[in-house]
Formats: structure tokens, sequence, C-alpha cells
């Protein structure tokens, strides 16, 4: 056995060597995501960060049912007709990197430095990863249903070199209205799903399986006790499952009179947005010995319950949030953008502000 002086604790072996894999396998995009459902199950919330070392030109799209897609593959491309309608969040305008449909599923693409999407197989299609998240937006409703046609592994991910030559290599998170989860890694060649309403809180490396080993390590020291405090994917893991378990799951009666309209929702949605920011990258920090770790450049808020995307960047002195019911997702719709790169600030409800756009094309798959 280890010992841990700073939390006098003893380590076990396997844990102690999973934490000095968590400090050595340091990501490029460090972000994390996280899951609320209140206690009578009126609220059900996904929060996530986008943690870059760069601005990625982020603008949100609205993309109507009915549009026909591709994996941007060639002719060995998976091919669709979208049956939902989207509001995503892009990254330079080249992949769907967030975002909710019309039923209240919810993406989320993570850096995972361990993802290894296997060898080419002639026979099987191929999906450009950027893709990835806005197929399922596209064809499912739920979660189950989304594991259930994915188990199979219907296609093959490409992971591309992003528009900034850093390596593509990605997790997939998912949620619905009911709280259900999802994690879809490739680990080895191989698809691992994680799928339960337990899969609250994702981050980045190591993979999942060893992440929540880590966490169960933290959970038995206890978060009032000691929590790690670095920025590293491990540590706001640890910090984001405490801060969610810690919050409010019902009316607060010392903060709701100050909520607009004393809803209770609106209470959840406050809640969530303080944890997102609490496990934040502070804007241009910089790590001696550690280039590599990003500050957080955007966040987003998506209520599943009222269909309502809420976008909270990092360089912006508002919060703004859109309702899809507000926006025309019907089929034969125009693809529509709210264009947010350059500086652009919005508040309040932004539907209104979103353009007829010819739709980005996906970054490519490549050989």
């Amino acid at each position: 056995m280890i010992y841990t002086p700073k939390v006098f604790r003893w380590v076990s072996p396997v844990v102690s060597l999973l934490l000095v894999a968590a400090i050595a396998c340091e990501p490029v995009l460090a972000c994390t995501r996280t899951l609320y459902v209140s206690a009578d199950g009126t609220a059900v919330i996904t929060g996530r960060n986008m943690d870059w070392k760069e601005d990625m030109g982020t603008n949100l799209w609205a993309f109507p049912a009915g549009m026909e897609k591709d994996g941007a593959a060639g002719s060995r491309s998976v091919r669709w007709v979208s049956k939902y309608g989207s509001v995503t969040a892009a990254g330079y305008d080249a992949g769907t990197t967030d975002g909710m449909n019309e039923k209240g599923l919810v993406t989320s693409i993570l850096y995972l430095a361990e993802s290894d999407y296997g060898p080419r197989d002639p026979e099987k299609p191929v999906i450009s990863i950027a893709t990835w998240a806005q197929y399922v937006l596209d064809n499912f409703a739920t979660v189950a249903e989304t594991v259930a046609a994915l188990k199979s592994e219907p296609f093959q991910i490409a992971a591309p070199t992003l528009p900034n030559g850093a390596a593509s290599t990605m997790h997939l998170a998912i949620s619905d209205v009911t709280g259900d989860s999802a994690i879809f890694e490739y680990i080895k060649g191989k698809l691992v799903i994680h799928h339960g309403k337990d899969y609250t809180v994702m981050t980045n490396s190591p993979s999942y399986d060893q992440q929540l080993a880590l966490n169960a390590y933290w959970k038995e020291i206890g978060g009032l006790v000691f929590l790690p405090g670095t920025n590293r994917a491990a540590d706001r893991f640890a910090r984001a499952a405490f801060f969610l378990d810690a919050i409010p799951k019902a009316m607060d009666k010392n903060y709701i009179a100050a909520v607009p309209g004393k809803s209770f929702n609106n209470q959840a949605i406050a809640s969530m947005l303080s944890l997102q920011r609490a496990v934040s990258v502070p804007l241009g920090i910089t790590t001696p010995g550690q280039p590599n770790i990003s500050s957080t450049i955007w966040r987003s808020i998506a209520d599943q319950k009222n269909l309502t995307y809420y976008f909270d960047s990092a360089t912006s002195p508002n919060t703004f949030w859109v309702s899809l019911d507000k926006l025309d997702l019907r089929p034969g719709a125009p693809v529509k953008k709210l264009t947010l790169q350059n500086g652009a600030i919005f508040s309040g409800e932004a539907s209104a502000h979103f353009k007829e756009t010819a739709p980005f094309a996906f970054l490519p798959a490549g050989q």
C-alpha cells in the first residue's frame, strides 16, 4: 500500500497508478460535462464546458428536420435524412461539438487521448468524427434508442486532423429528458458504452472506467475534507461530481426570492451554471511545464424539459439562451446561424437573431 500524506489516506496500488496516469495524460481539449436531475424529475439539465487552447470560432446553428446528410467520408460515407431538428454549437464551423434536438436529446463531444477507433474495415461505412454528435441528434430521441442502434457498431469513425492541427480523439456523452445517460468511447479499437442514469459526469483522460475508479477514491475521502484542486481532467471530474451531489435538487428557500419568476427550474439552471463555472479553467491561464492545459472558452446549459439551450461565453458579458420552440425546425425550413465569432454579444432569448445561412461543410474523414 502507498501512503498519501496530503489526505492522510492509504491508497491501493491500482488507484495510485491511475493517479499517476491521470497526471501524465494531459489533453489538449479539456472539457467537463454534468447531468442534473431534480428530486421530483421536473428538471433535467445538462451542463458542458468547452476548454480549448484558442478561439475556435464557435457559432450556433439551427438545423431543421428533413435534411439529407452524410458522414463526410465520400463514397463510403454513412447517409441519412434527419428525423429531428436541433440547435448546435460548432467548432471552426467544421463539426458539431455540442447541441440539443427537439426531443430533448443532448450530445457533447469531449477530448479523450486514449481513443482508438481501430483499423479501417473496407466492409463498413464510415463517418467523420466531426459528424458523430450531429448524427445522434438527427436520428434519435432517447438515450436507450441511441444505445440500441450504435452498440452493434454500424459504422466506423474516422478521426481527421482538426483545422488547427490537433488530433480529433474524442468520446461522446448523451442524455435525454428522462435523465438517462450514456458515454461512448473507442478503446483499443472497440466501442465501450457506459449506459445508465448514474453516469452524470464526464471529463477527459483517463478512460471512463478509470475515471470512475478515481472518483470512488475521492468520494471515500469526502469533498468537505479534501477536493483535488488542479485543472487536470481527473481533478475536475472529482470536483464536478461533488458539486453535482451538493447543489439543491428542490426549491431552496435561501435563494428562490432572487430567482427570476421565483421558479424552481430557473433556480436549477442557475445552480448548474454556477457548477460549470466552478469547474472552469480561467481564460488565458498558463501552467508552467503544462502547455496543453486549456482555458474554458464557453459553457452551455441545456434545459431538456423546456427545450432551451443556454450559452455562456468566457469572453462575453452576457449569458443568452435559445428556445427551440421559437425556431422553425420543420422539414423544409432553412438552416440558420447565430454568428458569435468576432466578439458578437447577445442577451436574453436570441432565436430572432439567427439568420438563414448555407450549412457548413463537415470536416471530411480523409483517407
